[in-house]
């Protein structure tokens, strides 16, 4: 069943006036015809991010304050001393428990203070140790002996005893020889390196080195071990107490817990530290079987599917009764209570001969040791031993610690009630920093006294800038402009729609009135410009027998239908589901619309429908079938700088990885590109699979040798050449999201040389300029109207005080933040070879938050960037139910050093590849 029309290609209905005459091109792009080898890479210095150039000073000035608090450093005379630390059991076996460390080094400093000279320790809680000043001896070994020390051995009397403290068997002789629940360990502390606290005096002054990153490292590790020791949960720099007023229930036994992000940044204004409202996910503290009812969504523990509370529950943390030990779950009894046997030795004399017998865990505790069992009898015991020498407690007497974080993956429901129950106004946000701050009480940690650190308690005041919102363009030469970052059609129509014919309706079992849902979306979308013909008279209807089979068979059969039924190839498919966002339906569907068939689709949950639900849809139709709903007004005219000079493309990258604790799932690296230049508005998109976890995208650029694939960077720049009069990019400006700031050299000097690479494959002599900028979101800096409690207001930039003291930086607030405190979008640009001006570019980012087609609000952060984010997300999905271990048609497999083959994407069907599919 193939289409008959090319839904993705070019559309001849957009009337713009020519783009500017340029002198031509000399070297044509090689789109076709066979391949030439690869030019050598040439040799090219080692390149870094960019000095700072200028600052902005384009917009209506606006007096902020931030939550970015100054710090002053009065002793910069000095040296932090680096130890490697090694940690040992007395049987030179090395401890790999976390926690223990802390715990280790905090009672090596008390017993043994004389002999470090009373030094205080900033120990990073593995391998790294400093101190001010150093050490009496270079290399130092001791004997340390903690009591008390929770183990997961220690309740055992190594023959799957329930054990404990008062476990008979041959355990007790041996617990004889030292106080009960003691522990020795060897700690060697060596001498690594050392730093001068001068380097944090030259990260101000805009001289990185270095040591000045380890610097300012050893300060975050002071902070980290201030909150450890007031029994802090640590992730990273955010710390979370043991405070359930901080706590918030999100259902499936999992809480949301609020703490605090603290670090310490350099910049223009000097050191300062960051601190901002930080949350992360727990597991629900109490009795086991409590999690388990509610992490299943069950009544009874006879509903508990045991096989998934095994994996739920391997190493999480409980205390024990009776004999409140606090141990690490290593498994699950394979037989209930009443049916699980160990062998129980007891003492049948002075001598010290023993008799075993078996019992079951439940005739032990009941009928041994006295104990009541209500309700454990028919489920399976937790282990708490070793997999060879397992030791068994009653589900009923484990209870989850507090402070465990929870690192699966968020249901939708519980990621919505994440947002909405942590959501913090301005004022609000401000008021709790403050409380976190006097509550931190840094001025009383030893360490930061000695560096001569002192923390001023106010926020920091900058200046920042709102830029103007720029005019749109609407059908019919209509501009209209934004207000508070938000426009709407009402009485518009879209700049370029498009007629949608030759289309159907599928309905997976969504309960709605679709005959009704069809009429509307006909009508809105003629108010609109849409000619929306009629569909193909019968809805496709689920069948009942099918609703309960697996989702690919589902889809399957609608096919079938579809193809049975209907005269000819639609163009368009209309897809009702049953259930919003997680529909299992939803990754079959698109892979079969898009791979197989080149079928553009569009998938809705109909809940709530009214005009503004119905005109989203159409906007998101419009732009997939190769429609535009706006444009900015000096894109239409060229009128866009730098950029309609010459010939630019514009690049979006991202990755995007499995969920948390899935290491085996692909990384899926999406690219998109605009094209259509002058046209800064229209994208298409290029998606690889790649090794997981993997943050640097490693298939930009493909060797000769590789026969089915060039990579995606020829694939977007052949189609800019094919879009654009056959004209190459003079001018290639790159967003790259999802980076942190160690990997920028990786973006730098291995991502951009693909692309360089790319470019010399496919014209010798072809030199385009780039311009490489970083998009972050997930920082910890906010800003604060200091006269209002409302959010700062969209077109916010700031590019002084608290950016970067040397290198290129600016925040943007492009957005209206409706709820909660606005996220700035953080940009670096690392490199700018085309010379944008300070304002130049600010302009540029910000006009590209206002060409997101899909909605109608300019976006937090480019519209490139979040195109990547879309097409990576959704191509993700055609994985999900596919068998990890075959490998699909059409791109090269990619492997990882000593790895079996990443699974490949199905190349997209030639009718949609180049299309928003995405939108």
């Amino acid at each position: 069943m193939e289409p008959s029309e090319d839904v993705g290609g070019e559309n001849p209905g957009l009337a713009l006036p020519p783009p500017p005459p340029l002198p031509p091109n000399v070297v044509p792009i090689k789109a076709e015809g066979k391949k030439v080898e690869a030019p050598k890479k040439p040799t090219i210095p080692k390149r870094l991010p960019m000095a700072r150039t200028g600052l902005g000073k384009k917009g209506q000035p606006i007096p902020l304050y931030t939550n970015h608090f100054g710090v002053k450093v009065n002793n910069t005379s000095g040296h932090f001393f680096h130890y490697s630390v090694a940690l040992k059991y007395e049987d030179d076996r090395p401890v790999d428990g976390k926690g223990i460390g802390r715990r280790v080094i905090d009672k090596l400093q008390q017993a043994y203070s004389s002999e470090l000279g009373g030094k205080d320790f900033a120990y990073d809680g593995e391998k790294s140790l400093f101190t001010i000043g150093a050490l009496p001896q270079k290399n130092n070994e001791f004997l340390v002996v903690l009591d008390e020390i929770s183990s997961d051995r220690v309740a055992t009397n190594g023959n799957g005893s329930p054990g404990g403290n008062d476990s008979p068997g041959e355990g007790d002789r041996k617990r004889m020889k030292r106080p009960p629940l003691s522990k020795k360990f060897k700690v060697e502390i060596i001498y690594a390196a050392q730093i001068p606290m001068q380097a944090i005096g030259d990260a101000l002054r805009g001289r990185e080195s270095e040591n000045s990153q380890e610097a300012l490292r050893v300060l975050d590790i002071i902070l980290r071990q201030h909150a450890a020791k007031q029994g802090c949960l640590l992730v990273r720099q955010s710390f979370f107490h043991n405070d359930p007023t901080n706590f918030t229930d999100l259902g499936g036994g999992v809480t949301g817990c609020r703490g605090f992000h603290s670090s310490f940044r350099t910049a223009q204004n000097g050191l300062s530290l960051n601190i901002d409202v930080s949350t992360t996910m727990i597991v629900k503290p109490g009795p086991v079987v409590d999690f388990l009812l509610a992490n299943q969504n069950v009544r009874s523990p006879y509903d508990v599917d045991w096989a998934k509370a095994k994996r739920m529950l391997k190493n999480l943390r409980v205390k024990t009764m009776p004999n409140n030990m606090e141990c690490k779950i290593t498994g699950l009894s394979e037989l209930p209570c009443k049916q699980q046997c160990f062998t129980l030795k007891q003492r049948t004399g002075t001598d010290g001969d023993c008799d075993a017998e078996e019992v079951t865990v439940y005739d032990y505790f009941v009928n041994l040791k006295k104990v009541e069992l209500r309700y454990s009898a028919d489920f399976p015991c937790i282990n708490v031993g070793r997999p060879k020498r397992p030791t068994y407690i009653p589900l009923e007497f484990c209870t989850l610690v507090s402070l465990q974080r929870y690192t699966k993956s968020l249901s939708t429901l519980q990621r919505a009630s994440l947002v909405e129950k942590s959501r913090q106004k301005p004022q609000e946000r401000m008021d709790v920093l403050n409380r976190a701050l006097k509550k931190s009480n840094y001025d009383a940690e030893p360490m930061l006294r000695a560096c001569g650190i002192s923390i001023n308690p106010s926020f920091t005041q900058v200046e920042g800038r709102v830029l103007q919102a720029p005019r749109l363009k609407a059908g019919n030469g209509e501009d209209f402009f934004a207000r508070n970052g938000r426009w709407n059609f009402n009485n518009k129509k879209l700049i370029q729609p498009m007629t949608v014919s030759k289309w159907a309706v599928v309905n997976f079992s969504a309960r709605c009135n679709a005959r009704q849902l069809v009429s509307d979306l006909i009508r809105c979308g003629q108010m609109k410009g849409i000619n929306i013909e009629q569909p193909f008279g019968e809805i496709f209807e689920e069948s009942p027998q099918m609703r309960r089979a697996p989702p690919v068979a589902r889809v399957d059969d609608m096919f079938e239908q579809i193809k049975t039924k209907l005269p000819g190839a639609p163009t368009f498919l209309l897809c009702l589901l049953p259930e919003r966002k997680n529909c299992d339906i939803y990754g079959p569907w698109k892979k079969k619309n898009l791979a197989e068939f080149g079928i553009v689709t569009q998938c809705i949950a109909p809940m709530k429908v009214n005009d503004q639900y119905l005109t989203n849809v159409l906007l998101k139709i419009n732009a997939k079938l190769g429609g535009m709903n706006s444009l900015l007004s000096i894109e239409h005219s060229h009128n866009l700088g730098v950029v309609s000079k010459a010939p630019t493309i514009i690049l979006g990258m991202d990755v995007s990885h499995g969920s948390p604790g899935q290491s085996d799932i692909p990384s899926i690296a999406a690219v998109v590109s605009s094209r259509q230049w002058p046209l800064i508005s229209k994208y298409r998109a290029s998606v690889r699979t790649q090794s997981p976890k993997v943050e640097m995208i490693d298939s930009l650029f493909k060797p000769v040798s590789d026969k089915d694939d060039d990579g995606i960077i020829r694939e977007l720049l052949v189609d800019f050449y094919v879009s654009s009069q056959k004209r190459k990019p003079d001018q290639i400006v790159i967003f790259r999201d999802g980076v942190s700031e160690s990997q920028f050299n990786q973006v730098l000097n291995i991502e951009l040389d693909q692309i360089i690479e790319a470019c010399k494959f496919l014209d010798e002599t072809w030199c385009p300029k780039f311009t490489v900028i970083v998009a972050q979101k997930n920082h910890h800096t906010k800003f604060f109207q200091t006269n209002s409690p409302d959010n700062v207001p969209p077109g916010t930039v700031v590019d002084n005080k608290v950016c970067h003291p040397r290198n290129y930086d600016f925040y943007m607030c492009a957005h209206a933040g409706m709820i909660g405190t606005t996220r700035p979008t953080h940009y670096h640009v690392l490199l700018d070879e085309i010379g944008f001006g300070a304002d130049d570019l600010q302009e540029l980012v910000h006009s590209l938050s206002y060409v997101y087609q899909r909605s109608t609000t300019a976006i937090s952060v480019v519209a490139p960037v979040c195109y990547a984010h879309l097409a990576a997300s959704q191509m993700g999905q055609f994985m999900k139910f596919d068998d990890l271990s075959e490998t699909s048609s059409g791109h090269g497999g990619v492997t990882s050093a000593g790895s079996v083959p990443v699974p490949e994407l199905p190349r997209l069907h030639e009718k949609v590849s180049s299309s928003m599919f995405f939108c």
